[in-house]
């Protein structure tokens, strides 16, 4: 009965986002293994094949099945049906769009590659994403749309679960974005823009912010997190005016990103914030000085007690 109930167990998972019962599923099983004396891979292959006939469903489609974010398995290529809740600028001409997508079950990234050829997609919009691969890095799930995928409109509306609140976190600041330093944004919607050209709104007149976006990772997960001028500030001394003299002495603005790379990145803090998406939105923000002497004190002193 073991195989029995794993062949059920097995087709349940291909067919239940199409509604079918598990109680169906066994019901067909054992007309043809106990009845009609069918050995149990052929009952299986049979089941299978008869419920995609009754239910119209491709054979590509169960080879790639409808999944939930929270569902998401490292490795396994399948389909999403998600919004596109945040699009972040490029950091490399192989990425033509990443970002957060989610469902009403989490939230997760995903990577266009460019080679993929796949058209564009936008904020707050709802697609099908077809023969997507997942992967995970830093306990964070992402799907990747290759070649092979497809990327599909759909008119339905998808309720996003948001995690969200004022969160602290202490870790390592182990990359800067490109879009950090002395940058210039659209003022009608905060976005990089570049040349004067916001992607959004197209040339617009732009506003000089300073700004640091980077990635925190904790040891067990990674956040995505914002600075703005004040807490930059407060760990650098610098401010907008001195990193537009910054710029103007050296006649290259990038000068900013590389003095923010110099004296943050790799450095631990602690954040506070507002958590949006896997996004913290710093309010504040200090160096993180662990007092490792002390905590290995403590530890000895516990053992000499056990």
């Amino acid at each position: 009965m073991d195989k029995f109930h794993s062949i059920v167990n097995e087709i349940y998972e291909m067919f239940k986002d199409y509604k079918v019962s598990k109680s169906e599923i066994e019901r067909r099983l054992k007309l043809l293994v106990f009845e009609f004396k069918v050995p149990e891979e052929e009952a299986r292959r049979t089941i299978i094949n008869g419920l995609r006939r009754d239910l119209n469903i491709s054979k590509e489609a169960l080879r790639f099945p409808l999944t939930k974010i929270s569902e998401l398995e490292p490795g396994k290529w399948v389909s999403v049906k998600a919004k596109v809740i945040q699009l972040w600028d490029s950091t490399s001409p192989s990425i033509a769009q990443w970002g957060i997508v989610g469902d009403e079950t989490g939230t997760a990234r995903f990577v266009i590659w460019t080679k993929s050829s796949k058209g564009k997609v936008e904020e707050g919009k709802n697609y099908l994403f077809e023969k997507v691969i997942v992967d995970e890095f830093g306990g964070v799930k992402s799907i990747k749309v290759t070649s092979l995928s497809e990327i599909k409109d759909i008119d339905e509306e998808i309720e996003v679960s948001e995690e969200g609140g004022e969160v602290e976190a202490i870790g390592a600041l182990v990359s800067i974005s490109q879009n950090s330093g002395l940058i210039q944004i659209c003022k009608l919607c905060g976005r990089f823009t570049k040349a004067g050209i916001c992607k959004e709104h197209g040339k617009v007149e732009g506003v000089e912010v300073l700004r640091l976006r980077g990635v925190l990772d904790d040891g067990e997960k990674m956040f995505e997190i914002e600075m703005d001028e004040n807490c930059i500030r407060s760990l650098t001394g610098l401010d907008l005016n001195a990193a537009k003299k910054m710029a103007f002495e050296n006649l290259d603005r990038s000068i900013v990103l590389l003095e923010l790379k110099r004296k943050l990145l790799g450095r631990y803090f602690r954040v506070f914030g507002e958590l949006k998406f896997r996004t913290i939105n710093v309010k504040r923000a200090e160096f993180f000085r662990p007092k490792i002497l002390e905590e290995v004190e403590k530890t000895l002193e516990e053992v000499k007690n056990w």
